[in-house]
């Protein structure tokens, strides 16, 4: 990803909306009695759409930023999604860009990972009690499938809003433009 001005303050509003609706809608809402998290499945979208770096640099800084908003132990939430982040473009590095229903079943994958790590870092911390009931995995697997369902969105939109600054490699049987053979 080539970062200008401009898009650094696209991505800067980008995840200030996301956590900001996050934490005022998403968080009221409750379909089956749970409420959606976006933030995974924004974050892996970035990692997906930018790399490695991009990931990790988003998931840090709205896993510190809702860590600051919702009053908890600091770092518990950058860390996960940190983590979820890298990973989501570990695979952007390593295959290129997902075609097809790939994004949504990477973000649905790395929601249950950053799920889990959710859990791990609060029991980590004590703030979990030991009678954690079996309605626990009923939760995660249904973030996991809305998390399918708005990465679906999430990821189109990002793609569209952040175009002139991915660098795509050029597909096989397609002959370069004259921009691409001039960049290497």
């Amino acid at each position: 990803m080539i970062l200008t001005g401009k898009i650094l303050a696209r991505i800067v509003v980008v995840l200030i909306l996301g956590v900001i609706l996050q934490l005022s809608f998403f968080s009221q809402v409750a379909l089956f009695h749970v409420s959606p998290d976006m933030l995974p499945a924004l974050v892996a979208c970035f990692g997906l759409l930018g790399g490695t770096m991009s990931g990790a640099v988003t998931g840090f800084s709205v896993g510190l930023l809702l860590d600051c908003l919702l009053i908890a132990p600091l770092g518990g939430g950058s860390l996960v999604l940190l983590a979820t982040g890298y990973l989501a473009g570990a695979y952007r590095e390593r295959f290129g860009y997902p075609r097809g229903p790939a994004a949504p079943l990477i973000c649905a994958g790395l929601t249950l990972f950053a799920e889990l790590g959710f859990g791990a870092v609060q029991a980590m911390l004590g703030e979990v009690g030991s009678n954690v009931s079996s309605m626990v995995l009923k939760d995660i697997l249904f973030q996991v499938i809305f998390a399918f369902f708005l990465s679906w969105p999430l990821y189109i939109g990002l793609r569209r809003l952040l175009r002139p600054a991915l660098v795509e490699a050029p597909r096989p049987g397609r002959r370069p433009t004259v921009m691409e053979s001039l960049r290497g």
